[in-house]
Order: C-alpha cells, then structure tokens, then sequence
C-alpha cells in the first residue's frame, strides 16, 4: 500500500539496488536521531538504580558481575532476538506500534469475533501503558543527565531540579514550532554519544578485563540462583537497561527495517555494551564509583561536556517519545479509540510531523509532576519500567495472533516462540510489580485513566453509530430520494455534501435542512468516511462516488490509521465519474449528537455519562476533517445509548 506522498521507508524499499544503498545511511543516520534516545540514555542511571540500597543488594564483585551479565544478555534476547530479528517481521504495510499490530491482529481474526473484541481489549491496555512510559521517560532521562552537576561539583546540587524543570517546559513549549529545524541535528549528536559512551566503556573495561566474564551467560544465571528474591527484585531495575526497545518497532514506518538492524547491531547495541561493561569495571576498581558510575567513567575535566552532551541526548530520547506520543494518538483517534482533538501539521514536506496541543500540555504537567515529586531519577527508577514491561509483554502476545492467523506458521513454533518470550516478559514485568507502592502506581495511574477513557470512547462511539444507523435504516435513502424527487423541491446552485455514518440512510441533516430551508442543492453528495485497519489507503482507493439520480451521489472517502484525513482534499483529487467538485461554493452539513445516558443497556451508567462529556467537549469535528469553517453547518441530534 502507498499514499501520494511516499515516505522514506517506501522510497527506500521500492527504488532500484543503487538508490537503496544510497538511502541507507542517510535513513541510517536518521533512524540513530530518533529511535535510539531512550534506550541509547539508559546507562545514565541504570546500574546506580540496580545497587540502589534500597534494593538491597550489596555491591560486591559477584554480584556486579551478574548483574552487567543479565543487562548484556538482556540486550541480546529482548531487544536483538525479540525486537530486531523477530518482532519488525511483524509489519502492518510497513508500519510498526503497538496501534499497528492491534490493527493487523484484529484482523487477523476478523472471523471470530469474541476474540478479536479480547485482543482489543488488551492492545488498548498496551496503547494505554504507553501513554504511562511517555511520561516517564523525558522526566527520568532529563533528570538523570542534569544530576551529573552533582559529581561535577556537589554545591549545585540545588540547581538540579530547576535546571530539570527549564529544560524540559522548554522542550514542550518548542513542539508546537515542529522539529524540522532541529532534527537535522539529531543523528549526528547521536552518533557522538554512542562513540563516546562506547569508547570510555572500553578504556575502562581495559583497565579491569575480569569484567568480561560477565559476557558468559552462565554468570547470571548464578546470581538469580544464588540470590533468588533479591535477584528477582534486581530484575526489576535490569529492565531499565532495554526501556526504549518499543521504540524500535514504533518507528519501523519511518525508516524502515534494514536501517534499524544496521544501526543496531553496528552502533548501538556495540557502544551499549562496551559502557555497561566499563561500568561494571569501573565499580569492581572503585566500589565508591556507585554514586554515579557513569560520569565516574570520565576524567574530571571531561564532566561538563558530557553533561551537556547527556543532556542534549536526553532531550532527544523525550522528544522521540513524545513525537511517538502525538503519532499513537492520531491513530487510536482515527480508529476511533480517541475523541477528536486538534491535529496542527507543523511541515508542508513531512506529513508525519504533528503536534496535538491537548496531549502536549497534559504530559507536561504530569512530567512536572514526576520530576517534583519523586525528586531523582533513582526514585524515578521505581516508577519506571512497569509501563514498558507491560506494554512488551502485550506485543509478544498479539504478535503471537499475527504470526498464527494472519501468516498461518506453524502452530508449535508459534507456541514455543511465543512460551519463550512470554516467560521473559512476564518475569520483567512481574518484577516491576514490587515496585507499585515505591513509585509504580503513578505510570499504572496514567495507565488505568488513559484505558478507561480509549475503551469508554470506543464502545461508546460504536453503540452511538449503531444507534444513529437503526434510527436512520427506517428511512432507507434510495427511495426517500424517489419520493423526494417526484415532490420536484426547489434546487439552488452549488453543491451540498451530507456526512453520514450509514450510507444507505437518510441523514438526519438532510431532513433537518428540508424541513427548514425547503430546498435542495443542485448537487447532493451523501459522504461516508470509514477508516481501514491499515495504515496507507492508496489514492486511487480514496475515494468511491455512485450516481443515485439526477443530481445526487453516494461518496466513500476511505483512510488508513497513518492517512492525513482531508476532506476537501478527497474531493477535489476525485477522478471517478461524478461532478467537478467547485470547493468555493461546497456547503458541508454534520449532525452533531447530543448523547442520553440510559440505564439498564450498554456500558455502566458513569462510562456513558463519562462519554457523553467527551462528546460535547470533542474536538471541533470540521477541523479534524479539514473543512472551511465558513462553509460548515451543524445540525443537533439527541442519541441515546
């Protein structure tokens, strides 16, 4: 599937071997800006999280190298086997996230219909948790990077919350500017971190190579034997070390699966490694290292610099979350998992960069909120982690229903496979489950509002369409218009164009604009829009326009999840056999519903009056269909469910 502005991805996998090698580096470079900031920022605060006292694990020679063990090996099964070999197999027409592979799962099962309403379920929760590590992440990220003023000198300890607090509302303010300007600047500063990270980690490693027994896989395994509850709390702050894994899988639309694997297994997971390594050299030299054993790993002269250059990586790891954020929201709205909001297209080139202004100053506060109140990326630790290992465990389960029903594999491989992994997600996540009272609820709260809301907005928008179509089916359009016709109404000049959810009924603004202004248009239009679980509809397929008598059609404008949604835009490019469309003089009429709760059918009495407050207070509807507000009239409509 495509779309008329062809991304990098479809550029790259469509052109000819010599343009592919061309795209490489450059989508490579560009993958390494945005895919890699969380999980290329977590050495910052990951081990020093670890031996946290209180964890309590003791910091000793055994126990540092089991745990640098279980992080390498960690990298190595869940984020290299799971997520870059397997998991980017699992591509919706090319696109990755947890919302793509609910679309491509859902439809896979599409026959059974009870188990594709449980897989929704679920995937809502893993898109929920989302929004809990989106939070998380530039509040741990940035606090972390900005504490190293407290190694560089211990007096401006104070300054590291404010200094935290500035960059990061300076982060959230620049988005609605879009990062077009700044994100030529991403790849390369990224690429800097890793040499560098990579390099002090082997100098290190170097100066106390014992460390390198921890490569052997059989050193982590002797820890969690030998410590069991300790090592499995421990398990809990390893996760750190993969956070940002999703990321991988997320951004696979942008720049496509090759670039992805070649980054990481040339840059990325390399220069992790090596700094983890370094760390745990560092700590079994100098055990007093705990502090903070990555800035530790630098002379004293270099401590500045690399809390700039941390900070500004940092600020590239939230920017890429948050980005991701804004993209995830747009396509549960588009299947309708969201209300409306507003929808601002920060560049003209790259239809991918939006800014949701709702969801930019909501994750501010609760960022604010988490800096202030947890104080340290340490306490911060606690919280996070319970998101993201309840989110990987969620896509190894749909990706399990993909490789099964939508690719028919074989159904032992699939067990085993799915069995393997689901036993590494669940120990991860159980794990993170301890940490609930020191600071997991707060992610698990953002979770449970955000599920309530997208699985409340869902179930009520499908009962509110399925009311509005029994209502409106009494009154089937095609001989509504014969009788409307033989009565030969007025007809003025210009054209108007109805939405309807159900295109075989009579609108119900229709009656409404009848009944009050006694006139038709020259030309009628009855629009339907629907969206596809794909992300690109081609735009050949956008749009689908039937002639139901002298002056009246029947439209289909169908989208995809990632489709930019243009009304207008439809219709003007419409090449099927119907009316030249003269926007200028298009009139638009939209029934908005005023929603009844009505006990004893539906959902819960509080989850339908919670559903009608969001649909009065929804996104202006014209502006999320692009239409010209002066051309747009609304009419009321009372809807109970």
């Amino acid at each position: 599937m495509g779309h008329s502005t062809p991304t990098a991805t479809e550029a790259h996998q469509t052109g000819a071997p010599g343009e592919q090698r061309k795209a490489l580096p450059a989508l490579s470079l560009a993958a390494l800006g945005v895919v890699y900031g969380d999980i290329g920022t977590s050495p910052l605060y990951t081990l020093s999280t670890i031996f946290d006292s209180a964890n309590g694990l003791s910091l000793n020679a055994f126990n540092i190298v089991g745990i640098v063990s279980l992080i390498f090996w960690s990298l190595m099964v869940v984020v290299s086997l799971k997520y870059v070999v397997l998991v980017l197999r699992a591509d919706n027409h090319s696109e990755g996230g947890i919302m793509a592979l609910l679309a491509l799962a859902a439809s896979s099962v599409s026959t059974r219909p009870r188990l594709r309403r449980a897989l929704l379920v679920v995937g809502v929760m893993g898109a929920a948790l989302f929004f809990g590590d989106s939070v998380i992440t530039p509040a741990i990220s940035v606090l972390s990077a900005v504490e190293g003023l407290e190694v560089a000198a211990p007096m401006l300890k104070t300054f590291v919350i404010p200094v935290t607090l500035a960059a990061l509302i300076a982060l959230f303010i620049m988005q609605k500017h879009g990062t077009s300007g700044i994100g030529a600047v991403f790849g390369p500063v990224m690429v800097l971190w890793f040499v560098v990270i990579g390099i002090v980690g082997l100098v290190n490693t170097f100066a106390t190579p014992v460390i390198l027994v921890a490569l052997n896989p059989l050193q982590g395994l002797g820890f969690c034997l030998r410590h069991g509850w300790l090592a499995f709390i421990a398990l809990g702050a390893v996760v750190l070390s993969v956070t940002g894994a999703e990321a991988l899988y997320a951004d696979m639309g942008h720049f496509g699966k090759r670039p992805i694997r070649v980054t990481w297994f040339g840059i990325v997971f390399p220069a992790l490694a090596l700094n983890y390594l370094g760390q745990g050299a560092l700590l079994l030299a100098h055990p007093g290292a705990l502090e903070s054993p990555f800035y530790r790993l630098f002379p004293q002269w270099a401590i500045f610099p690399m809390i700039v250059l941390a900070t500004i990586a940092t600020v590239i790891a939230s920017q890429a979350v948050i980005s991701g954020t804004y993209s995830m929201t747009k396509q549960a709205m588009q299947l309708s998992f969201l209300p409306r909001m507003n929808v601002v297209h920060t560049s003209e080139q790259e239809i991918g960069q939006i800014y949701v202004p709702g969801i930019n100053w909501a994750l501010l506060a609760a960022v604010v909120a988490a800096v202030i109140g947890f104080g340290s990326s340490t306490a911060l630790g606690a919280a996070y982690g319970i998101a993201v290992t309840g989110t990987m465990l969620i896509t190894t389960l749909l990706t399990f229903f993909v490789v099964r029903y939508a690719w028919h594999y074989n159904w032992l491989l699939c067990v085993f496979a799915t069995v393997f992994f689901v036993v590494i997600d669940a120990a991860f996540f159980s794990a993170n489950l301890l940490k609930i009272v020191a600071g997991g609820w707060f992610p698990l709260v953002i979770g449970a509002v955000m599920f309530t809301i997208m699985a409340t907005w869902g179930r009520g928008w499908e009962m509110m369409l399925a009311e509005a179509r029994v209502r409106a089916g009494t009154t089937p359009l095609k001989p509504y218009l014969t009788s409307l016709l033989a009565r030969a109404p007025l007809r003025v000049g210009g054209t108007a164009i109805f939405l309807t959810p159900n295109p075989d009924a009579v609108p119900h603004a229709l009656v409404n604009n009848l009944k009050h202004n006694q006139v038709l248009h020259e030309c009628m239009v009855f629009l339907t829009v629907t969206t596809k679980e794909i992300p690109w509809v081609p735009e050949n397929e956008r749009m689908k326009l039937q002639p139901l008598g002298p002056g009246f059609y029947q439209a289909t404008v169908t989208y995809g999840f990632k489709d930019e949604v243009d009304l207008p835009k439809a219709l003007a490019e419409c090449t099927a056999e119907g009316p030249a469309f003269e926007l200028s003089a298009t009139s638009w009429f939209l029934s908005r519903a005023t929603v009844v709760p009505k006990p004893g059918s539906g959902m819960a009495l509080w989850r339908e009056r919670l559903f009608a407050v969001m649909l009065h207070n929804v996104g202006n509807v014209a502006a999320f269909f692009r239409l010209p507000a002066n051309r747009v009239f609304e009419v009321g409509a009372r809807v109970e469910i």
